[in-house]
């Protein structure tokens, strides 16, 4: 069970790494841009900061899934 999450969470991370989140506003507003550096920098912002909640929605998951288990578990 533990190799299956570490697989999936391995390709969770593998595949957000060239994704694209910009609102339509702030593509907008920054596509007049020439070149796009400012526009990438804004996508890259923003995919770091939704970095955050997934992690902390992860890490309940797991302390979660270790007391449960702790507390089912007879041998401890």
């Amino acid at each position: 069970m533990r190799k299956k999450i570490s697989w999936l969470a391995l390709f969770m991370f593998i595949g957000s790494l060239s994704t694209q989140a910009q609102c339509s506003m702030c593509r907008a507003a920054l596509e007049t841009e020439e070149g796009g550096v400012k526009a990438e920098a804004v996508n890259d912002g923003i995919v770091y900061l939704m970095i955050f909640p997934y992690l902390l929605v992860g890490l309940a998951f797991y302390f979660t899934y270790k007391v449960y288990k702790g507390k089912t578990d007879p041998k401890k």
